[in-house]
């Protein structure tokens, strides 16, 4: 289904027309109703020449509710800006038209209406003319004309078989699998309880699904489908929807906010933007500049940080980042409206580059400026590398929601990226969420894992490693993304990891002759007395610590605590023969221990403790047991 938007000014017959079309007036209101005059949305649907049924969104005209007009605008796949014959251009025609040329709506149809209000002819090429220039820097610059008399019913034919070609080869909306509908509407009926209705974006909606509404976050289930009063098991993207909602009250739900599937949708305080500026503004848009933001059905409070520019001057663009003074629900490519809060004037619109930015930038920071820039400009899969580049390990999930791109279509991108080797692949073992990174950002993070190993290498040639915790704090990544990457670099043999240290893979401890010369009395003791052998103590007194680190780095010696060392054949040897034992016996006392290897409780201890401390063993009481039986 194609949705089609009415737009221009008060009074030139827009909720006339359309009642003319379907037979459905779009004002329901009484005090629209008393007024003659459109305040809220309306809606109503119409069948074209060829079959294809369509929604129609009609929005007030008048300037006081142009707020109205923005939560019903944004969604339409075309427009009929309707132009009265006797009055032609007028105030919100102007700032209708640069509102649908900010947002981007490049099929519509000029409806010239009251045709028959006016006995010259030459009068309506006048209008026609005036019309031509206003559109002509516009996106609306190749839209047709067609002259109507609603009351008449002249040329109304025309206007829908010149719709139906219009809408003919309009793509569908995308179906991305995560479904939101921002509401435009909500209300309660008799018997059925709380009703929202608004235009389905991105995704399907099943009869008895869960949902949330955003950004609230309350949980509720759908009860009934309905589309322009059709009953459905399952909405499509792009319909007009009405959705009976079980667990939430109409006290729960206000126009702006988003009903989505559970996950698939983080709400936001702070959007990056791509914006350009309306030429007609009387002065530049400033930094610090408070204004409202309208995006879907939403419009909210919020303040323009400028990036890169000390101002916006009419008709410029800029990247923007937009602190909001309440959350909103944003997708990358979403169309934007920013205005004036006081006095209500349109300052410009875009789109949507980051809907999560995660912080707040530095505003003439070049980095920052080259990716919005990348952002602004690239294809979808230039975006995700772009982002896998960008310093962080990511999981497809939040890739997908960040850049607002389907599972089927990221799948194709990742798949594309490994191909050519442009994709380090940390954790595939959810396939619906693996964790990844750009081989660019992660060849650099690399180069500088190794450098500061290198460098500690260089003052402790001795240490068998870095300790792993003064090895992330120097390079400054969060405890998740560090062990990520001593992962795959342990994995390529880049590294050793042995738990507390990490070296790197090409650290080797050479002993000089005098050291072995010196090392030897004391590494002799640790054959003929292998279970009470020299403590930490000793070893340092006769040989400095800076040996003893060698000893142990070189693997001569063993260290179970920061006292106790043993020969690596002798620690293998009371590590099997404690496995065996608990195999054997289904526990093992410390006693039992110490007798065995005729050791004293301190050596036993040690050993006993450090056998918990990786993993092999669990104490329980007086008694020792597998952590895992093998």
């Amino acid at each position: 289904m194609h949705i089609v938007g009415t737009a221009g000014h008060v009074d030139h017959g827009k909720s006339t027309l359309i009642q003319a079309l379907t037979g459905t007036h779009p004002d329901r209101l009484k005090e629209e109703k008393d007024r003659e005059m459109t305040i809220e949305l309306g809606f109503a649907s119409m069948v074209l020449p060829g079959g294809e049924t369509i929604g129609i969104v009609d929005v007030p005209g008048h300037i006081d509710f142009i707020s109205n007009m923005l939560s019903g605008i944004g969604s339409i796949d075309a427009v009929l800006l309707v132009i009265a014959a006797d009055e032609g251009v007028s105030a919100q025609t102007r700032e209708h038209l640069a509102i649908l040329d900010l947002l981007g709506i490049e099929k519509g149809l000029v409806v010239m209406t009251k045709i028959d209000l006016v006995t010259d002819p030459d009068w309506l090429d006048l209008v026609e003319m005036d019309v031509h220039e206003l559109l002509a820097e516009t996106s609306l610059k190749n839209a047709d004309f067609v002259r109507v008399s609603s009351t008449k019913g002249e040329g109304l034919d025309e206007l829908k078989t010149e719709l139906a070609e219009l809408l003919k080869d309009t793509p569908p909306k995308q179906n991305l699998g995560k479904p939101r509908l921002p509401v435009d509407r909500v209300f309660t009926l008799q018997g059925f309880g709380t009703v929202v209705t608004g235009t389905l974006l991105d995704g399907s909606f099943t009869l008895g699904e869960a949902v949330v509404c955003l950004p609230k976050g309350l949980e509720g289930r759908i009860r009934g489908i309905q589309n322009h009063s059709h009953k459905l098991q399952k909405i499509e993207p792009g319909f007009r929807t009405a959705l009976n909602l079980g667990g939430l009250s109409k006290e729960d739900i206000h126009r702006g906010d988003v009903i989505a599937h559970p996950g698939d949708y983080s709400p936001t305080r702070m959007v990056d933007l791509h914006i350009r500026a309306l030429k007609s503004l009387p002065e530049a848009i400033h930094h610090n500049q408070p204004c409202k933001l309208f995006i879907g059905a939403t419009e909210v409070q919020g303040q323009i940080r400028l990036l890169g520019k000390e101002a916006l001057e009419p008709g410029g663009e800029a990247y923007l980042q937009i602190r909001l003074q309440e959350p909103i629900v944003a997708a990358r490519g979403d169309r934007v409206i920013i205005r004036q809060a006081s006095p209500s004037v349109t300052l410009g619109g875009g789109e949507v580059l980051d809907p999560h930015p995660g912080k707040r930038y530095k505003r003439f920071d070049s980095l920052t400026l080259v990716h919005l820039e990348n952002l602004a400009a690239s294809s979808s899969a230039r975006s995700v590398l772009d982002l896998l580049n960008s310093g962080n390990p990511q999981k497809a999930q939040k890739i997908a929601a960040q850049l607002h791109l389907g599972k089927a279509e990221l799948e194709e991108i990742l798949k594309s990226l490994e191909a050519e080797d442009e994709l380090v692949v940390f954790d595939a073992a959810s396939e619906d969420n693996p964790i990844m990174m750009g081989r660019a950002s992660f060849m650099h993070q690399k180069e500088t894992f190794l450098k500061v190993l290198a460098a500690f290498h260089r003052s402790n040639p001795m240490k068998a490693g870095m300790a792993r915790e003064e090895l992330r704090g120097n390079l400054g990544f969060n405890k998740d993304h560090f062990e990520l990457l001593v992962a795959a670099l342990k994995a390529e043999g880049t590294l050793r990891d042995s738990g507390r240290f990490i070296a790197a893979g090409t650290h080797v401890i050479r002993l000089d002759e005098a050291q072995k010369t010196k090392a030897a009395p004391l590494l002799a003791q640790f054959t003929t007395n292998p279970y009470n052998p020299p403590d930490q103590k000793q070893l340092e007194d006769a040989l400095g610590k800076e040996l003893v680190e060698g000893l142990v780095g070189s693997g001569q010696l063993v260290r179970v605590s920061a006292e106790i060392l043993f020969s690596p054949e002798v620690y293998e040897t009371m590590k099997s023969w404690v496995q065996e034992t608990i195999r054997s016996q289904g526990n093992l006392t410390l006693a039992a221990f110490r007798d065995q290897f005729n050791t004293s409780r301190k050596y036993a201890a040690a050993f006993l403790e450090h056998l918990d401390a990786i993993g092999i063993t669990v104490r329980k009481g007086d008694f020792r047991v597998l952590r895992i039986v093998q």
